[in-house]
């Protein structure tokens, strides 16, 4: 089969990823593999998605004093000690929920990491480095208490 005969095929998938703390690193690779594999995509490219201001995406090793060293390095970008005017509910009048928390920090350590990845897919499986691992980084701990997991779009596109 040459190129112009390959079948292109999209698929997506919202996983619900569970999450309790903030910062939580969450690693969601053997579920992306799965979905890959599952799509019958071969060649193409896989997105992983946060449908969250507080929840991002990032590529990066997991390595157990590593992730400490985020966690640490995250509270020093934007402690949730610090004041916010996100988080004054006497001033602030838009995009307000009843049970709104104080999440000021979490929007501002989310601005530094993102909302997404792209990777490509090789042979069926993701070209990820060794070390590399897909997570979903919880920013907001508060927030995840309180509906007790976040959304996470995988899409995956190629030629199967």
């Amino acid at each position: 089969m040459n190129v112009f005969d390959a079948v292109m095929r999209t698929s997506t998938i919202t996983l619900k990823v569970r999450s309790e703390t903030s910062p939580e690193f969450i690693d969601i690779t053997d579920e992306v593999e799965e979905f890959i594999e599952s799509s019958g995509v071969l060649n193409g490219i896989v997105v992983v998605f946060s449908k969250h201001t507080t929840a991002a995406i990032v590529i990066q090793e997991d390595e157990p004093l590593l992730l400490d060293d985020f966690r640490n390095l995250l509270d020093s970008i934007a402690s949730s000690d610090a004041k916010y005017s996100h988080n004054d509910f006497d001033v602030r009048t838009v995009h307000m929920h009843d049970n709104e928390c104080p999440n000021g920090h979490s929007h501002c350590q989310h601005l530094t990491l993102g909302s997404s990845e792209s990777v490509p897919v090789i042979d069926g499986k993701m070209a990820l480095g060794e070390w590399q691992r897909v997570f979903m980084v919880e920013l907001d701990g508060e927030k995840a208490q309180q509906i007790g997991y976040r959304e996470v779009v995988v899409q995956v596109l190629g030629q199967t």
